[in-house]
């Protein structure tokens, strides 16, 4: 496990490396102990903006980081609710329902700051039913491996709403990344979570068979993060299914 761990760090930190040095790196910079922002993100977006599955949705599950903030600002602008998890989970979940929010400031609202102005705090309970999710990753591989910057909450963000019953196996995972994040292989534990479609400003690939998901928390790797608050509701909503 030790080894995995170890060239799980390896893979980051060579893909941090080399976009800075080629300059697919954008704002906020540097790169390192981030989901990178890259060069073309919007272009990649809108492959994910042009599937069915993004037509289809009605609630749309995204990550804070800045290279997904185009595909936040799309959601808004299509008249989706848009949940949004805060940075580390401090503060649980956001809803941005776009009906409530004036156009002029949708691309303010998908901002981390504008999220928690224009959106609101919502409790596990009140999160509906999730059509699609959007992550970011600083690697991936073609079979839909990904490795995050190593602090686990994506994982943990889907692993809440499998609990909560707000998701299911059959909802997609999309990811936007520069083509130079596409790596050979990532290795994967129990616990990671996998992609099924990923877009790059060139090309958009489908993964296929689609990777198995995580199913829940894996409530002894929590550690010190089972003392946030969206840890402690979760154990409420547990404990009172059982």
């Amino acid at each position: 496990m030790n080894n995995i761990k170890e060239l799980k760090k390896k893979i980051r930190e060579h893909i941090w490396s080399i976009m800075e040095m080629k300059n697919t790196a954008r704002f906020p910079r540097p790169v390192y102990g981030r989901i990178p922002n890259f060069v073309g993100a919007e272009q990649a977006a809108l492959k994910i903006k042009s599937l069915d599955i993004w037509e289809k949705a009605e609630v749309i599950k995204a990550n804070p980081d800045s290279p997904q903030k185009p595909l936040r600002y799309y959601a808004l602008m299509n008249g989706k609710k848009l949940i949004m998890a805060t940075p580390r989970l401090r503060e649980g979940f956001l809803l941005l329902d776009p009906s409530k929010i004036p156009s002029t400031k949708y691309s303010y609202a998908s901002t981390i700051r504008g999220a928690f102005i224009y959106g609101r705090k919502i409790s596990l309970r009140e999160i509906p039913m999730v059509d699609l999710i959007v992550t970011g990753c600083v690697a991936v591989d073609r079979r839909g491996g990904r490795l995050g910057k190593g602090g686990g909450y994506a994982e943990l963000e889907y692993a809440i709403l499998r609990e909560i019953g707000s998701i299911d196996e059959q909802v997609y995972v999309v990811t936007t990344v520069h083509d130079i994040q596409i790596v050979d292989h990532v290795p994967l534990e129990p616990h990671d979570l996998t992609v099924d479609i990923i877009a790059t400003p060139t090309r958009i690939h489908i993964v296929e068979p689609r990777p198995p998901k995580p199913k829940g928390i894996i409530w002894e790797l929590l550690g010190e993060k089972r003392k946030l608050s969206v840890f402690r509701e979760l154990e409420d909503i547990v404990k009172k299914k059982s």
